[in-house]
């Protein structure tokens, strides 16, 4: 029983630790937003240029 309690304890605090620490808006959090952005930008730019590149030589399935 004293064991079952010290799970729950623990699960318990150690879902609190992590849901405080997701709330917390730090330079990392900010950095990581940033780059996730820049990936996105990136492959909507090349899957544009594809797609220009497709339509320039008549291809059927513009889609890349």
């Amino acid at each position: 029983m004293k064991t079952l309690n010290a799970i729950k304890v623990l699960s318990l605090s150690t879902l609190l630790t992590f849901g405080l620490a997701a709330c917390d808006d730090g330079p990392a959090e900010n950095a990581g937003e940033t780059l996730d952005e820049m990936a996105t930008d990136t492959g909507n730019a090349i899957e544009d240029a594809c797609e220009s590149v497709k339509e320039g030589v008549n291809a059927e399935n513009e889609n890349c």
